[in-house]
């Protein structure tokens, strides 16, 4: 089995935990609470007939907080979320981008979430918007509803198809320039243990797994 870290991140307020409880537990908290901390969660679920075991952290809203720089160290796709009834939120993805550039090795695949879109009256980013944001930053995008349950597994499914990607055959991804010298990249790491594993001859275990062993 396969097995993947995932965070949610963005303003306060988006909807992270309402797509975080849709995606695991199957229902819409109405109710808006501030998450204290950082929830987490593990499910197994199967795509592409892999089966994965996906461990996801929905922040902490305070972007330097011990436990928010340790999980982005450690993650490897992130859902970076934003309320399209909310242009702050929206603009201040740029500063999010700018944490996971400082954070995460290079490399490491983003989706830009635009959530809410059920309330088109009070949408107030286009999803053109969104997607032209995303283009800048190279990241997918998706509208999504944790409310009327909107793409919100294809959100999850879909950054966890493109990690498997990196893992399977990292030899085929080479990131975008590395913003720091001493930063290695995402696909870099998957391959200096994929080659460590080969020169210790560990033929027990899957080489993610070992990679991944050594990120937890």
């Amino acid at each position: 089995m396969t097995f993947m870290k995932i965070m949610l991140i963005g303003d306060s307020g988006v909807g992270k935990t309402q797509l975080f409880l849709r995606f695991y537990d199957g229902f819409f908290l109405p109710t808006y609470t501030v998450t204290s901390g950082a929830d987490y969660r593990t499910k197994e679920i199967v795509v592409d007939d892999i089966e994965v075991k996906i461990d996801t952290w929905d922040a902490v809203n305070q972007k330097h907080s011990d436990v928010v720089t340790l999980n982005y160290l450690h993650a490897m796709g992130i859902l970076l979320v934003y309320d399209v009834t909310d242009k702050k939120s929206f603009y201040n993805t740029k500063k999010w981008v700018a944490y996971i550039k400082q954070y995460v090795c290079e490399g490491v695949n983003v989706i830009l979430i635009g959530n809410k879109c059920d309330e088109v009256e009070n949408k107030v980013i286009t999803k053109e918007q969104g997607q032209t944001l995303a283009d800048e930053f190279k990241f997918k995008f998706l509208e999504t509803s944790a409310k009327s349950n909107v793409n919100v597994e294809e959100a999850f499914c879909t950054l966890v198809r493109d990690i498997k990607k990196i893992l399977i055959d990292p030899y085929r991804f080479e990131p975008e320039p590395i913003i720091k010298e001493n930063k290695k990249s995402f696909s870099t790491l998957a391959r200096d243990f994929k080659e460590m594993l080969i020169g210790s001859n560990q033929v027990e275990r899957s080489a993610d797994n070992i990679f991944y062993d050594g990120l937890r």
